[in-house]
């Protein structure tokens, strides 16, 4: 199965997705992590984070070709990158299940940006000018829509009760 986090920075997606992954005991691929690699690695940062993806695209694509399911977790914020999900779960006609993440509350979000250090070297935080300029589209396909103002174990809950109703 393919597990696809998508939401803004800072509405607690790679909490979510760290803590489903370890639940269903699969991979995770994690664009942040991705990107901040690169950095390591003396990779020139393209400004859409576009090697981020097709990397997390290309790890996606061996796990499935192996017969595991992947949470990808990134923002996922345009057309173009939810396509290479949609048509990566066709080509290896797997369930694709998303999970949006949002945070209702603007001033809690912008809270949680503010506070937020994930320790990841070579990639800085966004600001909460960033986020709020962020490039997102309304999503259009069937999907879980989480408030991260809910409780951790309520989330989890409900994303584990989502993506288990597809592998059945």
């Amino acid at each position: 199965m393919l597990i696809v986090f998508t939401g803004l920075p800072g509405t607690g997606k790679t909490t979510l997705a760290t803590q489903l992954a370890a639940r269903l005991g699969c991979a995770i691929a994690e664009i942040d992590a991705i990107g901040s690699a690169l950095r390591r690695a003396g990779a020139t940062p393209d400004p859409i984070g576009l090697a981020d993806y097709v990397i997390a695209e290309t790890i996606a694509d061996a796990t499935l070709r192996a017969g595991a399911t992947i949470i990808i977790d990134a923002v996922n914020g345009v057309e173009p990158a939810r396509a290479m999900w949609r048509d990566l779960a066709e080509r290896h006609g797997t369930p694709l299940r998303i999970i949006e993440i949002v945070c209702a509350d603007a001033a809690e979000h912008r809270h949680r940006v503010e506070q937020r250090n994930r320790n990841l070297a070579h990639r800085d935080e966004p600001t909460w000018s960033d986020v709020q300029t962020r490039e997102y589209e309304p999503w259009h396909d069937d999907r879980l829509v989480l408030d991260s103002r809910d409780t951790l174990a309520a989330c989890l809950s409900r994303a584990e009760s989502y993506v288990t109703a597809a592998a059945r």
